[in-house]
């Protein structure tokens, strides 16, 4: 009689987790998507911000830096932190952070005020996103449904990147703007007490004390690196971004030395030596890095050689992102039908010959071209990146889901920025020397010329007459030539990537893994409540 009562428990516990993991995903989800367009909301914002707040050059690059600068140092601290002491706890206290530095954002007086929260959004982001996807391996333990899961994840993350510009330019026409801050708090005052009535706690095995020392030296490790990155890329080559690199590259090595020889190490490098999760963090990286550059590039392709408005240029952007979350929504089925290593590698390959594609882009308008070298792009990109994450966290173990995790979100974020300054230098490098003398052009306006194209506009503007015209036109196509050499560029990357990726599994393992994760059913939850 007691074994048939523990195993009808048993079931409906089982039936209760099997019809909650999905609500689980939408909670989770929902935290990606508010992480996701908080990182680019702000953009549009910025005029509106350097007209009220009158901050200087260097404050209104630490207001719009500081939040991805701060969450990618701290992706590997606060995800570990949670493999420790429990991934929704840190989700939670991320939660109520975010709320609280939103509401400091809008009500901000001074540029001080308002670079103080967006570093304070920087550290619930990173409290965030590892927590998510950590929290995802362990609710999905099968790895069918778990690359469907993470398929709907990164669709949304799609969403989230092209809904940030378009959601801030509307609240920006109506309201002041700090409403694009307090749109947040609602989404965090109903977050917290849905995510902690039915997100499950989850730890690592809790073995050993928790690296204070080395999570620290990761944290100002990433910070130099990442911080040196952006300088280099927005091309500050000086001593003043070499430095950082360099102490944070110094931190880094340091770090692994110490994980090497701690018995309980913060994180488990021995993952690395796992083929299919090293390849994958370098697909990783390889992926974010052709992308964010060409992203940057033809937003101002799309603005000052075409004359397109910021809105228009949103809109042209946007078949990229509905083919990225058409790939993510089928990327489960992809996966299961080619495996990992053709699913990655074709998404490599779909990528760069897209790239190719787009190098017809002239000086005039061509809609159709860019809607189909658009399409393929995100399509292809998405696949990749679906196939790189998919591999990694099934590759970690369970009690390493929050550092597996935290690797990912940082060799994607330091992939964005290295992709920014290598793919800035390369435009760079293929369009100032067309610009260092100009017929009828005095040597000084030419030089200026050659720093930027929007700085070539503004001089042809003060120069007026036919030597405007001339140094218009001549450094419109300037920068049509360093597009398509940067283009070039990125597609010999995205076939290194490819190559990279044919280390990958032939095959998706679907190999019985630890049990699943208990997710408690509502009429369960008051008895099995875990304090936050």
């Amino acid at each position: 009689m007691s074994g048939t009562t523990t195993a009808a428990a048993l079931r409906r516990r089982a039936a209760g987790a099997g019809a909650n993991r999905w609500v689980v995903l939408v909670v989770l989800c929902a935290s990606l998507l508010l992480v996701a367009v908080d990182a680019t909301v702000l953009h549009v914002a910025v005029p509106a911000v350097t007209e009220d707040l009158r901050p200087g050059g260097i404050e209104l690059l630490w207001i719009v830096d500081v939040y991805p600068l701060v969450c990618a140092s701290l992706l590997i601290l606060f995800g570990t932190l949670g493999d420790r002491v429990g991934r929704r706890r840190i989700l939670l206290l991320g939660y109520g952070l975010f709320g609280v530095a939103s509401a400091m954002a809008a009500l901000a007086d001074t540029a001080q005020v308002l670079i103080v929260a967006r570093a304070l959004l920087g550290v619930g982001g990173a409290m965030i996103m590892p927590a998510t996807l950590s929290i995802l391996r362990q609710v999905f333990p099968d790895r069918r449904e778990r690359a469907l899961a993470i398929g709907i994840w990164s669709a949304v993350a799609a969403v989230g990147a092209a809904v940030g510009p378009l959601l801030g330019g509307f609240l920006l026409e109506h309201f002041w703007w700090g409403s694009v801050f307090l749109v947040n708090i609602p989404l965090m005052l109903v977050s917290l007490p849905v995510g902690r009535l039915l997100l499950p706690e989850s730890k690592g095995d809790g073995r050993g004390p928790w690296d204070v020392v080395g999570a620290l030296m990761a944290a100002a490790g990433l910070f130099g690196v990442v911080l040196g990155v952006k300088r280099l890329g927005g091309g500050h080559l000086d001593g003043a971004s070499a430095l950082p690199v360099l102490v944070g590259a110094a931190l880094l090595v340091l770090f692994v030395r110490r994980q090497r020889r701690r018995e309980h190490p913060l994180v488990d490098l021995r993952m690395f030596a796992r083929p299919a999760f090293s390849t994958s963090v370098g697909c990783i990286v390889l992926a974010m890095l052709a992308l964010v550059g060409l992203e940057l590039i033809a937003a101002q392709y799309l603005q000052l050689v075409l004359g397109l408005s910021p809105l228009e240029t949103g809109l042209r952007l946007l078949p990229l992102t509905f083919a990225a979350m058409g790939a993510g929504l089928a990327g489960a089925r992809m996966l299961r039908r080619f495996g990992p290593r053709r699913m990655v590698c074709s998404g490599f390959c779909l990528t760069a010959f897209a790239v190719v594609l787009l190098t017809a882009m002239g000086g005039t308008d061509d809609p159709a071209l860019m809607l189909s070298g658009f399409v393929l792009l995100g399509f292809g990109l998405e696949t990749t990146l679906f196939g790189a994450y998919e591999s990694m966290l099934s590759e970690a173990p369970p009690e390493q889901a929050g550092g597996a995790a935290a690797i990912g979100e940082t060799s994607y974020q330091l992939g964005a920025g290295i992709g920014i300054a290598l793919l800035g230098t390369v435009m760079n490098a293929a369009y100032t020397p067309g610009l260092s003398s100009v017929p009828g052009v005095p040597a000084s306006a030419s030089a200026a010329a050659g720093h930027s194209l929007g700085e070539a506009y503004e001089v042809a503007g003060q120069l007026g007459g036919t030597a405007g015209e001339t140094l218009r036109d001549v450094a419109r196509n300037c920068f049509v030539h360093g597009l398509h050499v940067t283009l070039l560029v990125s597609a010999g990357l995205l076939l290194l990537g490819a190559v990279m990726a044919l280390r990958l599994p032939r095959t998706m393992s679907c190999e019985a893994a630890a049990g699943p994760v208990e997710v408690p059913a509502p009429r369960e939850v008051a008895d099995s409540r875990v304090t936050a």
